[in-house]
Parts: structure tokens; C-alpha cells; sequence
């Protein structure tokens, strides 16, 4: 089921299946925290946020009574882990539906479905678009859960114009062929970028050092073409660098031809406090990077220099 837009499609879906209440489970993007935490408390839906460390409250949390578990894996920006099979035996152990936001991975990369959970949210302007010229939504799972969420979608106004229809029809034809690209590159990125002396961490579930790659491998087939670098030193410093790019462009956006570069703490993030960004593990320090289909060296230089400049 389509939406003009991923928050539709999620408001959509918590409307129609989180009225008993949701649990949302690690970072997650910045209008989805607010919608959780601000707006659906406003029309008597229960929210339960859980940091990614706090998972074990989980069952704590089922107890309440709520009808869905959300979370992103990997998550935005931190690229956390979840494991899949595991939330979805206990979320279904206490009648809980689980969606899960497999936007950063895609289809191509991660099939939640196949490992258990009942409903895949895509925000199809980023990987399913794939070409930076459109804005969408998608649901996917089994009719009987996805026939309902589709009054919400028209009663809200939420449907996908049809030359917006027409656009991501054109996109799907390329999706593997692009997001295979864009895992290799993006692996070759990390991978140059893991020893740099101005690196202080480098985020992607493909580098073998990464804390859950071991899961990662278990339920994804390939990495994704995101990952975020903190830098060390300050927001500020973070910011040179990001100003001293060339061939990376700054924007919000992900999943397109084009490689962009944001800093979560002034885009995605900056509705957070930032004292709650901290607990989430998002430092100011920190870039977010969406790899696109230029050549690796030529990207792998152009954060060097930046690096160097910045």
C-alpha cells in the first residue's frame, strides 16, 4: 500500500494498529520520535520508547497490553542492530504486532518479513525512489493487516499521486542493481575511512569490528549504503568538514544517485533536546553519510580532503 509520503504511511499504521499502544524501540527518525512522543499522546494512543540498550524492558513493556512493536534496524543514524527473530518471538508471545522500518537496508538488503514480523514500512522516497524526484510511503505485509490501514490512508489525504505512482513504478526496476552498487561502495568507504586519524568512530554494520555485525550477517544479505562517521572534536569541527566537501553534496535526503552528507544534531535530529540525542547515542559530532553511484576513490578522496581542510 503506497502514501504520499513515509510519515503517512506510518501515521496510517499506528492509527490502525497501535490504538492499544506502541513500543518503539531505539533511534528511529526525528518526525517519528515526534509523532510518538508529542502527537499521538494528544489523541489517547500509549507510546513506550525504549533505548536500543534497554531492550530487555521489552517484555516489561508487553505487559501494558500494547498492539505494536515499531523499530528500524539499522537505525537512523547510529546504524544499531536488532535482532529480528528474537523481537518478534516475544513481541508475538504477548499478542503484539511488529513493524519493522526497513527503510536504511531495503528490500534488497533485508527481507523482515521472512524473519517474522508482520508489517515492512518504507519511506519510498529514499531507496525504492532511489533518484532524489519523489516523495512516498509504503506498507507491506499480509492482506488481512494491510486492507485496514487503507481508510486511514484515504481519509487523511494520504494518497500517492498517480505521477508520483508512476515514477516509483519506474524506480523498482532498478532497485537491485542500484542498492548492490551501492553496498560495495559503501563498504569500500567505511572500510578507507576506519584508520583516519581525524575518525574517531565509523558506523556500518559491514566493517567486521562493528558491535553487532555478527547479527547483522545473520539477517542481512548485504550492508546498505549508509553509514555515519563522528569526527573528533566538536559539532563545529564536524561542520568544516561537512562545508570542505566537493563531490558529496549536503542534504537530508538518502538513497539517491548522489552521495549527501548531514549532520543528524542540525537535520533529522535537531527537534531532540540535546540532552536526549546524547542518551541516544547521537553526538554533534557526528556526519551522516548516504553513498550514491559515484566511484569509491573519487569519494574516498573527497572525504580525505575534507578531512584535511576541514
Amino acid at each position: 500500500l503506497v502514501f504520499a509520503s513515509g510519515m503517512a504511511a506510518e501515521a496510517a499504521l499506528f492509527f490502525t494498529h497501535g490504538r492499544r499502544g506502541i513500543v518503539c524501540l531505539g533511534n528511529a527518525y526525528g518526525g517519528t520520535l515526534a509523532l510518538l512522543t508529542d502527537q499521538l499522546p494528544l489523541v489517547g494512543i500509549p507510546t513506550f520508547l525504549l533505548l536500543g540498550n534497554e531492550v530487555e524492558r521489552l517484555e516489561e513493556a508487553l505487559k501494558e497490553g500494547p498492539g505494536l512493536v515499531f523499530f528500524e534496524t539499522p537505525t537512523n543514524p547510529t546504524m544499531e542492530i536488532f535482532d529480528i527473530r528474537e523481537i518478534c518471538r516475544l513481541s508475538h508471545k504477548y499478542g503484539a504486532l511488529v513493524a519493522i522500518d526497513n527503510t536504511f537496508a531495503s528490500p534488497v538488503n533485508q527481507q523482515v518479513l521472512a524473519f517474522g514480523a508482520d508489517i515492512a514500512v518504507h519511506s519510498a522516497t529514499k531507496y525504492l525512489g532511489g533518484h532524489s524526484d519523489l516523495t512516498g510511503g509504503a506498507l507491506m505485509g499480509p492482506k488481512e493487516l494491510i486492507e485496514p490501514v487503507a481508510p486511514w490512508r484515504k481519509n487523511l489525504g494520504q494518497m500517492m499521486a498517480p505521477e508520483v505512482a508512476g515514477l516509483l513504478s519506474r524506480s523498482l526496476r532498478t532497485l537491485p542493481i542500484r542498492v548492490e552498487r551501492q553496498n560495495k561502495t559503501a563498504q569500500l568507504v567505511a572500510e578507507a575511512m576506519r584508520n583516519h586519524p581525524k575518525v574517531a568512530r565509523v558506523l556500518y554494520p559491514g566493517l567486521p569490528d562493528f558491535p553487532q555485525h555478527t547479527l547483522a550477517r545473520s539477517q542481512m544479505s548485504g550492508f546498505g549504503g549508509m553509514l555515519t562517521l563522528e569526527i573528533k572534536g566538536t559539532g563545529e569541527d564536524a561542520t568544516k568538514v561537512v562545508d570542505s566537501l566537493e563531490l558529496i553534496i549536503i542534504a537530508p535526503s538518502l538513497g539517491g544517485p548522489e552521495s549527501l552528507a548531514t549532520q543528524p544534531m542540525t537535520t533529522t535530529h535537531h527537534g531532540l533536546a540535546p540532552e536526549e540525542r546524547l542518551k541516544r547515542g547521537i553526538t554533534d559530532s557526528m556526519i551522516r553519510f548516504s553513498i550514491g553511484m559515484e566511484a569509491a576513490e573519487d569519494l574516498i578522496d573527497d572525504l580525505n580532503n575534507a578531512l584535511k581542510n576541514g
